[in-house]
């Protein structure tokens, strides 16, 4: 397993990370399941824990809590914040009134006083930098927290929100966690180049393309992926999105052929070989699934397959643009756009 420093941070953290989004009932997996999980993780080099809020409404951080247990110092924990806990109002986004209470409760539920990392799981755009950072720095000062960053920001909120914390001299962001596949490479043109000017760690999620880079999604294949199940539009072979996405995952199926890689390799590989990546965060959702991540841990992409990966998926292209979850408001709501 490689090893590489957390942004400017000092910390060391594996080339993958464990993401625990399929622990519960997302993923149908046990306490027991969760925590063999963690075991063969970490006894594979794997040193840094992902894990949110809202994942299971709760229960993902309770599983984690209790898988790591005993170890807690061994590895390093993050989780998020933000997103929706219910249906009251105030009980999401990234206010001092939100933050510093979820924090608590995601403390009580994974059985620590302290979580290394810290993200904002989506902008806010109702609650102003300066209010965030600043409670997210009083977090810090008050020792619950080590460091805190963003996930899947807009590369332009993550310039203003470094910007702020300077102006009114906070602690400032120092990891971006955003989506990044062979498939979807948009960040490339301004996220990754952002995160490497302002020495952000990053770490980034889905770099198996929510399964279309798993090896379970090929031309004439039943599809039966469990994400696929949830979220069957994305995986509908009548749209032109996904169409394309399959005609990808063929010709990228024939290169890890080639350099005799599996297509897990490939995808994990082309992610950590990016000099902005910090690390990929996987998500297993069975010991098996682990074992074929792992498999990747030390894979190294040679020059000739990367500019193979570039002739079918070009650099800073996604081929699915509306999955993206950092499109700017205006893009979205016309209102924004006309006076």
């Amino acid at each position: 397993m490689q090893f590489r420093t957390l942004g400017r941070t000092g910390v060391q953290v594996s080339a993958l990370s464990l993401g625990a989004m399929n622990f519960g009932a997302i993923g149908r997996t046990t306490q027991d399941d969760a925590t063999a999980i963690v075991d063969a993780a970490l006894e594979g080099g794997i040193n840094g824990v992902d894990t949110a809020d809202m994942y299971g409404a709760g229960e993902s951080e309770v599983m984690v809590g209790k898988a790591i247990a005993g170890r807690r110092d061994d590895l390093v924990l993050a989780t998020k914040a933000a997103m929706p806990m219910g249906d009251e109002r105030n009980h999401r986004g990234s206010s001092r009134r939100w933050l510093v209470t979820e924090l608590d409760n995601s403390l009580r539920r994974l059985g620590v006083d302290h979580v290394d990392l810290y993200q904002i799981h989506r902008w806010d755009p109702s609650t102003s930098d300066e209010e965030t950072l600043s409670a997210l720095t009083d977090l810090q000062r008050a020792g619950k927290i080590r460091y805190f960053g963003s996930s899947t920001f807009p590369a332009y909120k993550i310039v203003q929100a470094q910007w702020a914390a300077r102006e009114h001299h906070l602690s400032r962001y120092v990891t971006e966690q955003p989506s990044y596949s062979i498939l979807q490479r948009g960040i490339e043109a301004d996220v990754l180049p952002m995160a490497q000017a302002y020495g952000l760690g990053v770490l980034a999620w889905s770099p198996l393309a929510s399964g279309w880079l798993s090896g379970a999604v090929r031309e004439g294949r039943e599809i039966t992926t469990s994400r696929s199940k949830v979220l069957p539009q994305r995986f509908d072979l009548a749209l032109p999105a996904n169409q394309a996405r399959l005609e990808a995952v063929e010709r990228l199926a024939k290169v890890a052929a080639d350099a005799g890689l599996t297509l897990i390799q490939l995808a994990l590989g082309f992610v950590t070989a990016h000099p902005a990546v910090t690390s990929a965060i996987i998500g297993p959702r069975t010991l098996e699934h682990l074992r074929s991540h792992l498999a990747a841990a030390d894979t190294v992409l040679s020059a000739d397959v990367l500019d193979a990966i570039d002739e079918i998926v070009a650099p800073g292209v996604d081929l699915a643009a509306h999955e993206k979850f950092d499109t700017p408001p205006a893009l979205l709501d016309p209102a924004l756009r006309r006076r």
